[in-house]
């Protein structure tokens, strides 16, 4: 039900037994948990430990600005670059699409990381929050690339996750630090934005992360709180048989429903099937409020484990490994 985050870049003893609660299904790790490759290999390993070998390890290392590792990993750039690639040569956009992700999912995988969550599905049409983390402002454009990303993140060896479902893209306000509104119609929306998300979820895409974005001509709450948007929409219409994930309950738009136990109680009703409690000081309350609800669907948490990857020391005796790095950073001197 919940990923959690950490402090540190050490475990600390009192978050050995978070680890361990009831409704804790995984950890996601940030920059302040990471001072380098060896240390953030050893902390995973650690986390392992106590945790055991099915419990979930994720981040966002989309690349570009939000690269969560970067000292020993490829500086990936952002999505946009492949999208204007596609402007003038779409061929290659979609195996340069196909290359970052495989690139970012091999190193993850290679350090033990299960997932990431990517790719942004978003469209590139004025969202301060996400900018040139999307591939395109088209639609179309961005649905291919979407699609090869997928391909790319499978082929690493990792599940895929589209955010932000139903698109944050064409909102102009930052869901990190006010409530953000779409009062387009459902219409318009499913002919725009939701078109990236559809051809992931045909590519086979495990996940699917919710907005904190509400979307007031089809329900007044956010995405994530939003049984319309979930269950009916989604899993109705889209027929997405995969898991959902909250958005981060520590964000200011996520607050339109109360304290944190309110936050997690509304993703969970609306058909989350896990919840993100990133800062520390929030997760002692989001476990007490998942204390009597019952475990998420397996059969969607499973997925989401990463298949088995290379060693880093196998990954980097790779020529096919550098000539994909070669291609990708050259996108962005």
């Amino acid at each position: 039900m919940l990923i959690i985050g950490l402090s540190g870049t050490e475990l600390a003893a009192h978050e050995r037994g978070r680890l361990t609660a009831h409704g804790v299904s995984g950890v996601i790790l940030f920059s302040r948990n990471f001072a380098s490759r060896e240390q953030i290999t050893a902390m995973i390993e650690a986390v392992r430990e106590v945790a055991g070998e099915d419990f979930l390890i994720c981040v966002d290392q989309e690349g570009g600005r939000v690269q969560r590792f970067r000292d020993g990993f490829t500086r990936l750039p952002p999505l946009a670059s492949i999208g204007k690639l596609y402007d003038t040569v779409p061929y290659e956009a979609i195996n340069r699409a196909e290359e970052h992700a495989w690139i970012m999912a091999s190193e993850m995988r290679a350090i033990g990381v299960d997932f990431s969550f990517a790719p942004v599905a978003d469209l590139d049409r004025g969202s301060a929050a996400i900018g040139d983390r999307a591939f395109h402002a088209d639609p179309v454009i961005a649905a291919e690339l979407t699609q090869a990303y997928v391909r790319g993140m499978h082929l690493g060896g990792m599940a895929a996750v589209l955010k932000h479902y139903p698109g944050h893209g064409s909102v102009k306000e930052d869901t990190h630090e006010s409530i953000a509104v779409d009062t387009r119609s459902k219409n318009d929306i499913l002919g725009t934005d939701l078109l990236p998300f559809v051809a992931g979820i045909d590519a086979h895409a495990e996940a699917v992360m919710a907005a904190h974005v509400k979307y007031t001509a089809i329900d007044d709450q956010p995405a994530g709180y939003s049984h319309v948007w979930i269950e009916e929409i989604l899993r109705g219409e889209l027929g997405f048989r995969g898991c959902v994930f909250g958005d981060d309950i520590s964000m200011a738009a996520a607050g339109s429903v109360g304290g944190i136990a309110a936050r997690v109680g509304a993703n969970l009703d609306a058909g989350c099937d896990l919840v993100l409690a990133c800062f520390p000081d929030v997760v002692p309350e989001a476990i007490a409020a998942v204390k009597d609800r019952r475990p998420s669907l397996a059969e969607r948490i499973i997925p989401l484990r990463g298949t088995i990857g290379s060693t880093w020391e196998g990954l980097v005796d790779n020529p096919q490994r550098d000539r994909f790095i070669a291609r990708v950073t050259a996108l962005e001197p």
